[in-house]
């Protein structure tokens, strides 16, 4: 909702502005269609050229985070803490019974508990494998702290792909326009025998494409850039989340002082309270009983 309120105060802002000092709308809707075409089109070809197929696919499901925001909600990173919480009692508990819920979480009765987290597959396996590495007694916890260091950069930087893409994209647009603008200015220059009135319509025409090249950089394809990238950052915490709480696991900490230290490393605004996880985890103990 908050991307279609932004949407809205652009072109209320720049178009009503713009009617308010007399301007006339008549000359932008005429060149606009062309104009779109060729600044339009040139973009997405240079898009498509400078990325290959899966950059393209993913971008075109990225720009929907615009409108959704991220896809980890607070309640998530309540029950994410309360799925570690059940999987490392069970592991210092019984490790021999871990095992049928690390190595097939889709059968898993403590998965299942938290559907959406089962879905995203790079979480389910940062945990099983992460919980397998630990049940092979790895001396120094710093390796596998290493390890799950370098595969959160390594997702973080595929999944920022598709913000950079849009950001070259609208780093070009600008200069599309011009090119549009000059043809525009070309097509004028073959009519120079035209009356003033005429000229100064195909003027206005060929001006309209480098409105749209800067319009369209800063006003649309620039900030859905940065908002791409602002929410894959955020939902990239879910994933550190995880780190911090196994990571403290590989330390030997107490269960309940793991758990605390991935409460305490959770953003503010998603950081779930002390006393709604600790009501979320007494419940978990209860149905474990």
């Amino acid at each position: 909702m908050i991307g279609i309120i932004g949407i809205v105060i652009i072109f209320a802002m720049v178009f009503g502005g713009y009617i308010l000092a007399g301007g006339k709308m008549g000359i932008i809707m005429k060149s606009l269609p062309f104009e779109m075409m060729m600044i339009g089109g040139a973009a997405v070809g240079a898009f498509v050229l400078s990325n290959d197929m899966s950059t393209i696919k993913h971008t075109g499901k990225d720009i929907a985070k615009v409108f959704k925001g991220p896809k980890w909600k607070p309640e998530d990173y309540r029950d994410l803490l309360c799925l570690l919480f059940e999987l490392i009692r069970l592991a210092r508990q019984n490790p021999v019974g871990l095992e049928e819920h690390i190595e097939a979480p889709e059968t898993s009765a403590i998965f299942e508990r938290y559907p959406k987290i089962v879905k995203d597959r790079e979480a389910v396996e940062m945990i099983c494998d992460t919980m397998r590495s630990a049940s092979m007694n790895y001396d120094d916890p710093h390796q596998v702290e290493e390890v799950l260091e370098k595969r959160m950069e390594a997702n973080l930087h595929h999944a920022l792909h598709s913000a950079h893409a849009l950001q070259s994209m609208a780093d070009g647009l600008p200069a599309l326009g011009i090119v549009a603008a000059v043809l525009g200015v070309i097509k004028t220059m073959a009519s120079i025998d035209q009356p003033p009135e005429i000229l100064g319509k195909m003027i206005g025409g060929a001006l309209v494409g480098t409105f749209l090249g800067v319009f369209l950089a800063y006003g649309f394809v620039g900030p859905f850039a940065a908002k791409v990238k602002a929410v894959v950052e955020e939902d990239a915490h879910f994933y550190q989340l995880i780190r911090e709480v196994l990571v403290a696991n590989l330390y030997e900490h107490a269960t309940q002082i793991c758990i605390e230290v991935g409460r305490q490393n959770t953003p503010g605004h998603v950081r779930p309270s002390y006393g709604d996880l600790e009501e979320a985890l007494k419940t978990v103990k209860s149905e474990a009983a």
